[in-house]
């Protein structure tokens, strides 16, 4: 072989291994390290500040239902439908909050908005323990629901503000796993508070319960005001340099989400002639309103029953929440990675449904029931994929992002405020016959809303060229050019 051959000799170029953890977390090899720096920042102080406040919300939601089988119930007399009565107070308060807190979100900093309501929750939690009758506790309920009606659909406004849709449902469904170990948590904090504290200083298991729920609470809420990063064209976040927050508005650009306009006439014109506000508000409800209100657990109802301690009662359930915290993040990694969230979806809704289904035939042994309750939570996760499908089919037009999250959210606690009074009364326990039935058909009926959000946003895509810009079956991204000719 000449010495030119050897010049001209062509080596083949083999290409970078793949790793392992790319089946399970972000991996794109374009991305530069500045931005992989960037992204672990925000995962470290945004994901655990959002995940800890969820964290603190849902630990004060669980506890209502802990203290009711703990002792509260017969403190308060409530013997009744009173337990219904607090969370359609609750229910009423988180309605009327939500749509007019998004509109604050759109003038008022993240930053400052979200800790304060949180603040004012805190407080609230502490009167609770103070309760001496069933109306006190029915009217701070509502109260409470006020002030945490801001955090859901703000979390999620936030969280598609900065993640792209390789990344949203992962962080997402992390964020609302938190939900699961508060349930968890909630049931060991009540079992040690009433073994522990039940009596001490003349206060009984549950009201100690709610004291620690609000000490808990109280260092989160004053964290959330450094750390929280607001949106990426005003965050002044002190883990973010200027070249970061470049970055994050670049990021955000390439998937075709705008910064904020004005939001005035036009802007609701423009998102009330879409087909986006009515259907995902469709869904939303059905998802919302499945089962009973947070107050009434089924689950703990019929271990009480059953005649099991107090301890057994607050613990056993926590395996429920597991399931829950596993199948989220689980979920989340799966429709990440193939880029299709309403299949992940159904899946959800088809164990959901078929676990209901076994409970409202109810006469089967009771091991099968005890493994129907808990496969009833693996249909918790259509929740999170859901508000981050919002996200990714309202990714252009980031007034219509603020306010659908909000409109989801708030009609689905609306219709929550009546129908479990019908499907789930306090007195139809343990069976809750009507409930599940009630329950087993709407899954199918949420079964069916998937399928045609999923069908119509195809057919956005169609429409503007967006499925030839990466996004994935549903549309991870609504293209940019609807949102440039909408705000034009």
């Amino acid at each position: 072989m000449s010495s030119s051959d050897h010049h001209n000799l062509v080596l083949p170029v083999q290409e970078a291994k793949t790793p392992w953890w790319s089946y399970i977390w972000d991996y794109d090899p374009g991305r530069s390290r500045d931005e992989v720096r960037f992204i672990q920042r925000l995962d470290v102080f945004l994901i655990t500040m959002l995940s800890l406040s969820y964290l603190i919300k849902t630990l004060d939601q669980t506890n209502i239902g802990n203290a009711f089988v703990s002792g509260m119930k017969e403190d308060l007399a409530m013997n009744g439908n009173e337990i219904n009565l607090v969370d359609t107070a609750w229910t009423i308060g988180y309605v009327l909050g939500q749509i007019p807190s998004q509109v604050v979100l759109t003038k008022v900093r993240p930053s400052i908005w979200v800790p304060a309501c949180e603040l004012l929750w805190t407080g609230l939690t502490f009167k609770l323990a103070a309760a001496k009758t069933s109306n006190q506790v029915i009217a701070i309920r509502f109260f409470v629901g006020l002030a945490e009606s801001t955090f859901y659909p703000a979390a999620h406004t936030i969280l598609g503000s900065w993640y792209k849709p390789s990344e949203l449902g992962k962080r997402a469904c992390i964020f609302h796993a938190s939900s699961a170990a508060a349930s968890i948590f909630s049931g060991y904090l009540q079992a040690g508070v009433y073994r522990g504290l039940n009596g001490v200083n003349g206060l009984a298991g549950w009201q100690w319960l709610f004291i620690m729920d609000g000490v808990i609470s109280l260092p989160i809420c004053i964290a959330g005001f450094f750390i929280l990063p607001d949106l990426p064209e005003n965050t002044r976040a002190f883990y973010l340099t200027e070249e970061d927050r470049e970055l994050a508005k670049r990021r955000m650009r390439e998937v075709g989400r705008l910064p904020r306009s004005r939001l005035g006439r036009s802007a609701f014109k423009r998102i009330f002639g879409r087909w986006h506000v009515y259907l995902l508000s469709i869904l939303y409800i059905i998802f919302i309103n499945l089962g009973p209100s947070g107050s009434v657990s089924p689950f703990a109802l019929w271990l009480k029953a059953r005649g099991e301690s107090i301890e057994r009662i607050n613990i056993i359930p926590t395996a429920g929440a597991a399931v829950q915290l596993v199948t989220t993040v689980g979920f989340a990694i799966i429709s990440d990675a193939v880029r299709h969230r309403a299949r992940i979806m159904s899946i959800s809704t088809f164990l959901g449904g078929f676990a209901a289904l076994l409970l409202a035939i109810w006469n089967i042994p009771d091991g099968l029931k005890l493994f129907a309750f808990l496969l009833q939570r693996t249909s918790v996760p259509y929740g999170p994929l859901s508000m981050s499908w919002a996200n990714e089919i309202c990714s252009s037009d980031a007034e219509e992002r603020t306010i659908v999250i909000g409109i989801m959210n708030s009609l689905g606690y609306a219709f929550h405020t009546w129908v479990p009074l019908l499907t789930y009364p306090q007195v139809d326990a343990p069976t809750f016959h009507k409930g599940f039935i009630y329950t087993t058909c709407a899954f199918g009926a949420q079964g069916i809303i998937t399928a045609v959000v999923a069908y119509m946003h195809r057919e956005d895509q169609k429409r503007t060229g967006s499925g030839k810009a990466g996004a994935d079956e549903e549309g991870a991204l609504v293209g940019a050019l609807e949102g440039l000719t909408d705000a034009s």
